[in-house]
């Protein structure tokens, strides 16, 4: 694979995975998937000491996106280094932090499900359920506002609000989810070796996740190496659909696509008429105002409250113009996805795409650029084929070898 190298010193890397740690090593940047794997056991949440089979050190950016691209989305106050996605892959995978220990961020997010769920909708601990579809954390770090509503600016904030958040992890503090993992000897030392100075605090376990996702990229698909020159990499199908997602279709205006932004997606928000269309706006607001709203986890409960979370960006805003309204989801791998929209109600691509044509679904914030389309139905195929060729090789093989998670709770 034509994947890009990147090298960059930690400032420890446990060569037991928890025991000693050299100044430094040189870590490549490889495919999607950082090829650590943090402890023996980890898919069952549990931790053991045991050595890896593959040492944390290889690690590439796919074709597709760039070493610049990827380096400029890091962020000073937190570092890429080997020690803290060692630890936040672990974190990932763990379902202890959640109140009833059958939750870990991959129950949602997982690698067999190219980091989403196949669900309409979230399902958090003791089966409640959310409002809102599970995006995939593919490429998220380039996003510049996560969550549909765009609520959270940081990997390190997203990781955050589902931690207490009762339809979610359901723990009932963020002090009580440091009390539980400091309970637990392998992540004190863990947290001592990736965190010298600041040890274990809720934003250094976001830190950790947060460093863990930066290493989850998408690229190396038929598309990637299409554009780069090899042109029989896509069918004549997917070139047509190709040929209409620029032109007639109208899909790149949203869904961009770059060189120096390659997500196919312009990381905007926008209205289309899902879920809105049908609700009566004036009394979701006045509920709106019903419920009080003085932080961060506030809000975060009112994107999975019934019927208010319909009103998208306007809970972050409080913008008129922003009600209906929620972000343009990546393209990449959209295949595995499914299913679609903010809040599932679409199954397949198929659905999607002519959901599309028709012009979505009318309502006084739509966006202006949704108009009908006079597409065929072999135009309408051609662009679903397209969206195929966006497949990561390196992300499919995954989802065929990874193990599903499940949600037997685990002892605490």
């Amino acid at each position: 694979m034509n994947a890009q190298s990147i090298s960059f010193t930690t400032n420890s890397m446990p060569a037991s995975m928890l025991e000693r740690r050299p100044e430094s090593i040189f870590l490549v940047v490889a495919t999607y998937f950082v090829v650590v794997t943090a402890f023996a056991g980890q898919i069952s949440g549990q931790f053991s000491e045991k050595r890896a089979t593959a040492p944390a050190e290889i690690f590439r950016v796919p074709t597709g996106i760039t070493n610049g691209t990827w380096r400029e989305r890091i962020p000073p106050n937190n570092p890429v280094t080997s020690a803290k996605v060692t630890l936040g892959q672990a974190l990932f995978f763990d379902k202890r932090f959640s109140a009833d220990g059958t939750v870990s961020c991959a129950t949602c997010h997982d690698p067999a499900n190219a980091f989403t769920d196949h669900n309409a909708v979230a399902v958090g601990v003791s089966g409640k359920t959310g409002t809102r579809n599970v995006p995939t954390i593919l490429n998220a770090m380039f996003s510049e506002r996560l969550f549909w509503d765009g609520r959270a600016l940081t990997l390190e904030e997203q990781a955050k609000q589902p931690l207490t958040n009762k339809f979610e992890m359901g723990m009932g503090s963020y002090d009580a989810v440091v009390a539980r993992l400091a309970a637990i000897p392998q992540y004190r030392r863990a947290f001592r070796l990736a965190f010298e100075k600041e040890g274990l605090t809720i934003d250094t376990i976001t830190k950790a996740i947060a460093s863990f996702e930066r290493t989850q990229l998408s690229g190396n698909s038929p598309f990637d190496r299409f554009i780069t020159g090899t042109h029989d990499a896509i069918t004549e199908a997917q070139k047509r659909g190709w040929l209409l997602f620029q032109g007639r279709a109208k899909c790149i205006e949203c869904h961009n696509y770059s060189m120096e932004s390659p997500f196919f997606s312009d990381f905007n928000f926008h209205n289309t008429g899902i879920g809105l269309f049908d609700k009566n706006l004036e009394s979701l607001i006045n509920r709106l105002t019903e419920l009080q709203r003085t932080n961060d986890q506030g809000l975060s409960l009112l994107t999975h409250t019934e019927g208010v979370s319909e009103l998208g960006r306007y809970l972050v805003t409080l913008n008129p113009k922003d009600i209906g309204v929620f972000k343009t989801a990546t393209l990449r791998d959209i295949e595995l996805t499914g299913p679609y929209m903010h809040n599932g109600s679409q199954k397949t691509l198929l659905d999607v795409v002519k959901f599309y044509v028709k012009g979505g679904k009318p309502n006084p914030n739509l966006d202006e650029r949704m108009l009908p389309l006079n597409l065929t139905d072999q135009e309408i195929n051609d662009l679903v084929e397209f969206l195929r060729a966006l497949t990561s090789d390196d992300i499919l093989r995954e989802t065929q070898s990874a193990r599903p998670q499940i949600r037997t709770a685990v002892p605490k």
